[in-house]
């Protein structure tokens, strides 16, 4: 059984209590092969970590905390495909997915490898065919756009990829609607023309109620320009109800299903990414699945020492747990990632933001931070103020490629050299011989000295990682959503919470449903508190 979850924790007071007071600066200073022993390569992407506030035995009592949780074990059960999802007696499988090995893969009895070929061979004949003109619609003009109609795990994690592999977009061009708000699909339909434009449903039950909302609208629209017989050339399902896509007017063969032991945001892998194959083809879409089963190898293989998906966990325990950091940033150098840390947050929030462990016990420690972030440069004119001068720490994922799409002098270089530098800012700081003997070199009076020098104080000792890859290609691309996918297992692991469950979405859901009739105006609000009763009077008021 694994260690109490607390005391396992507590076992790292002793390290922080010896190096709180120690400079990162100094650390680096006193150790010339610091590098070296904080850094490593796993596939196609290179972690630089020893911009942390570790050392060597701080580091193997992090390694000893996942060895008492026995993080080791539930990996090994979740690739046995034993239902580690607890309270929806499930198994979590998405490893299945991108596995191109040999061995079965077996769950409740049952070798499905061959299902997932199967779905995967049926979405490339189904691509290959929209994107070569070979399917096209109703009124005989090829497929030059995809509307995906879905939402959280059916829309952040297409939508980012297609988005950060925008190079290898063509033929079709792929749009996502997620927002039950009337502007996303309005703005999304007022550049489409209906004759060529697919319409890709995402829900898993077929009843999902912003999606059908949304996909009600879009059928509409299309009927409108094109009469109700061209549904079924304009539409199809990522859905498992089979009867509800028939009634809606999609046809058999183009509905692509998935099963129970894929959850939402771990399924971009599966039929959901659908939108993805279609925009930058089959080809590239199996070498996306190969990198994150790259990753998958060194997560299931490598010592917890040399593990990518564990150091990262681990530090970011140390950061939540022991420092007490509340809040990550993932800052991409990378405009094409621009929605990566958006994917992240449901990623990470949805699956560690618990407050029960598995054994039904309610949690004494922190079970995640917020994670937030936006590419660099931007952000640097933006909040990093906040990151290097703030009253709080903020650790921090820099995310960068050695070799950019574009061929323009400079960009790339300066691009790398901002990234850099930030993490450099960071741990270094500036002090006040630094901050007063700058300020003498221009001259500045020792009055004038005095009043500026706090305010150019740089505390420094902020920690950051640095994940350096070649280049932005779909391999790359699955290597780092299959890392933070596993670093999120591990961190679940070790604070002993279902990482696999978000019963927390659901309450809102429930009370949405119930306001509807009183928004309408069909009900009145009497029912619920003053709040909302004031608010609905005040909604109907403006109406």
């Amino acid at each position: 059984m694994p260690t109490n979850v607390a005391d396992n924790l507590a076992t790292l007071k002793p390290e922080y209590e010896r190096l709180k007071n120690v400079h990162m600066r100094d650390m680096f200073r006193d150790d010339s092969g610091r590098f070296d022993k904080f850094s490593l390569q796993a596939g196609e992407l290179f972690l630089d970590f020893s911009k942390n506030r570790i050392d060597e035995p701080a580091f193997a009592k992090l390694v000893d905390v996942a060895k008492a949780a026995d993080v080791e074990a539930l990996r090994d059960r979740m690739w046995a495909g034993e239902h580690i999802n607890i309270t929806e007696d499930r198994a979590v499988q998405h490893m299945a997915l991108r596995y191109f090995g040999a061995e079965p893969i077996i769950i409740d009895g049952e070798d499905v490898s061959k299902d997932v070929a199967a779905v995967l061979a049926a979405m490339r004949t189904f691509a290959e065919a929209i994107r070569s003109g070979e399917i096209n619609g109703s009124t005989g003009k090829k497929i030059t756009d995809v509307v995906n109609i879905g939402i959280g795990g059916s829309d952040l994690g297409p939508a980012m990829v297609v988005r950060a592999l925008s190079p290898y977009v063509s033929e079709v061009k792929a749009h996502f609607v997620s927002n039950v708000d009337g502007a996303d699909i309005a703005d999304a339909l007022a550049s489409l023309n209906p004759e060529t434009t697919l319409f890709i449903v995402a829900s898993k039950t077929f009843t999902t109620d912003e999606t059908m909302t949304n996909a009600n609208t879009a059928k509409t629209w299309l009927q409108n320009a094109l009469g109700e017989a061209a549904v079924s050339d304009h539409f199809a399902a990522l859905s498992t109800n089979l009867d509800a896509c028939a009634a809606f007017g999609i046809k058999s063969d183009r509905i692509f299903g998935f099963w129970d032991w894929v959850g939402g945001r771990y399924s971009v892998w599966s039929a959901i990414g659908l939108p993805v194959m279609l925009a930058i083809g089959a080809d590239n879409f199996e070498a996306f699945l190969r990198g994150a089963e790259e990753m998958d190898q060194h997560f299931l293989s490598a010592p917890i020492d040399q593990n990518m998906p564990f150091i990262l966990a681990l530090l970011g325990a140390w950061y939540r747990n022991i420092f007490d950091y509340s809040t990550h940033a993932v800052l991409p150098y990378d405009q094409r990632l621009g929605r990566f840390a958006a994917y992240l947050q449901q990623q990470d929030m949805e699956s560690n933001g618990k407050q029960i462990q598995r054994s039904g016990e309610k949690v004494d420690w922190e079970t995640g931070p917020i994670v937030w972030g936006e590419p660099g440069t931007n952000g640097q004119h933006a909040f990093y103020q906040l990151i290097h001068q703030g009253t709080g720490v903020i650790p921090v994922d820099f995310l960068v490629a050695a070799n950019a799409h574009e061929d323009l002098p400079l960009h790339h270089e300066k691009l790398v050299a901002n990234c850099f530098a930030q993490s450099e800012a960071l741990m270094l700081g500036k002090n006040e011989a630094e901050v007063r003997t700058e300020l003498q070199a221009a001259g500045k009076t020792e009055t004038e000295i005095a009043d500026l020098l706090p305010h150019k104080l740089f505390p420094g000792n902020r920690p950051s990682n640095t994940i350096l890859y070649k280049k932005l290609d779909p391999k790359t691309l699955g290597s780092l959503i299959a890392l933070y996918e596993h670093k999120v297992f591990v961190q679940g692991a070790i604070w002993n919470v279902n990482s696999y469950d978000q019963w927390g979405v659901e309450l809102g859901k429930q009370l949405a449903k119930a306001l509807l009739p009183k928004v309408t105006g069909e009900e009145d609000a009497d029912s619920h508190d003053s709040s909302t009763q004031g608010l609905v009077k005040a909604f109907h008021a403006l109406r």
